[in-house]
This record gives structure tokens, sequence and C-alpha cells, in this order.
């Protein structure tokens, strides 16, 4: 099962957010704000259908999903 860029940015948002919250505990609450970048993006992507990484590993030859363009 090859993954599409639904998952690929699923799963990169799911860690970039979990990297930044032990990041804040561990070293400043300002990593906070990567989160709430995330999470801006990703309401954003709800919206409108468009996510900058979705295009980049489109490019980057990666399969398409339904989800995000």
């Amino acid at each position: 099962m090859t993954m599409t860029t639904d998952r690929i940015v699923l799963a990169f948002a799911g860690s970039v957010i979990l990297i930044s919250l032990v990041l804040s505990q561990l070293h400043s609450p300002y990593w906070l704000w990567v989160t709430a970048f995330v999470g801006a993006n990703l309401l954003q992507t709800a919206f409108t259908g468009f996510c900058p990484l979705a295009r980049i590993l489109v490019a980057c030859g990666a399969k398409p999903g339904p989800g995000c363009m």
C-alpha cells in the first residue's frame, strides 16, 4: 500500500505537533507557536483544499490523494 499525499501530510503534521509539544516542555514555551502554525494550516486546508506540503509532495513524485491539492 503506497501512501498518498493526504496520509503523508497527516503523518507529518502529527509528528511536528508532537515534537513541538515535547520541545515546549523541555526548552521553551515558544515552541507552541509551531503547534499553532500547523493547526492553522490544517484549518485553512479544511476550508480551501489547498495544502502547500501536498503540492511539494506531488512535485516530488508522491501519489496525489483526494483530500488536498
